[in-house]
């Protein structure tokens, strides 16, 4: 009976380990490797960084990005056209161990300051920059426009689907979405976390975000588990989503950090301005022209009258 007993125990053993070791999909974030059970969680590595990355949560927008990065010929994709709006698009980032972006952030020699979200928050300097904190992004807006309908969707079905499925999609505590709002064509869903709310356990707005946008534009995270917005039983279609960010401190932003597009708004404003004050001053002296020579001809005519 003991060499049966113990050939048991060794087999009990040898499963219980190979249970920990065995293989597992991160449903979560396809972007991991090395993925094996801990108990009945799925735990892997980050592609790029090697960070360790818990399955049954939100992978960092940092790691997500890191990670998305790899194997980029050009360190850079094309940056969007939409675009405070995060203008410089995807960079490869620096990462803390706990997964949150580093408050500095280099490509080469030039380096900037970003928020918890990883958008810039700077203008661009050389190495020497100081940035102090990671600045928290206490609120993000993110505005969608569905392709044009012959009818407008019904917003309290639209705002019940949205509201769900970042709940539970996302895993974000529903007291974080502070509106969904439908004016057609647009949809705008606001996200609001400052840093006394957030608690350990919750997810962080910015993950929650860059989630959902690459859902939207169907570059989903998730492992075959693509978003299916379907409103009243119809499939809704994006023609742009922008994601604007709200940070605990103002931007640091110059002149010079302007886009072209903007400056020349700028510009025209000026232009009008400085036309608009010329032509009324043009105005005022022709009145005045006029005025002084009315006066004249009626003082003529007094003269003519006395004599």
């Amino acid at each position: 009976m003991k060499p049966l007993y113990g050939a048991a125990l060794l087999l009990l053993l040898c499963a219980a380990a190979c249970a920990q070791n065995s293989p597992c999909i991160c449903e979560k974030n396809k972007r991991v490797t090395n993925c094996n059970l801990d108990g009945s969680v799925c735990r892997c590595e980050s592609v790029g960084s090697g960070v360790p990355v818990n399955c049954d949560t939100l992978t960092s927008k940092c790691l997500l990005m890191k990670a998305e990065m790899t194997g980029s010929k050009s360190g850079r994709r094309e940056k969007p056209k939409d675009a405070f709006e995060d203008t410089d698009g995807l960079y490869d980032p620096e990462c803390e161990n706990t997964g949150v972006f580093k408050a500095k952030q280099c490509n080469g020699t030039t380096c900037w300051c970003v928020n918890t979200a990883g958008v810039r928050r700077t203008d661009k300097h050389d190495a020497d920059l100081k940035c102090n904190q990671l600045v928290r992004t206490m609120w993000i807006i993110i505005e969608m426009k569905h392709a044009e309908r012959n009818a407008p969707l019904n917003a309290e079905t639209l705002k019940k689907f949205f509201k769900e499925t970042i709940t539970n999609r996302y895993m974000l505590d529903g007291r974080y979405i502070t509106s969904v709002l439908y004016e057609e064509p647009y949809i705008t869903i606001d996200l609001k976390q400052n840093s006394s709310e957030k608690s350990a356990g919750d997810v962080d707005i910015a993950d929650v975000a860059y989630y959902f946008e690459k859902d939207v534009k169907g570059d989903s995270i998730f492992h075959n588990n693509r978003l299916n917005v379907s409103i009243d039983n119809e499939m809704l279609r994006f023609e742009k989503t922008v994601v604007y960010y709200v940070d605990e401190i103002a931007p640091e932003f110059s002149m010079k950090s302007l886009t072209p597009g903007l400056v020349a708004v700028i510009v025209v404003v000026i232009v009008a301005i400085v036309a608009g004050i010329v032509v009324l001053v043009l105005t005022r002296r022709r009145k005045g022209k006029y005025v002084k020579a009315e006066v004249k001809e009626m003082n003529e005519m007094h003269r003519g009258l006395n004599s």
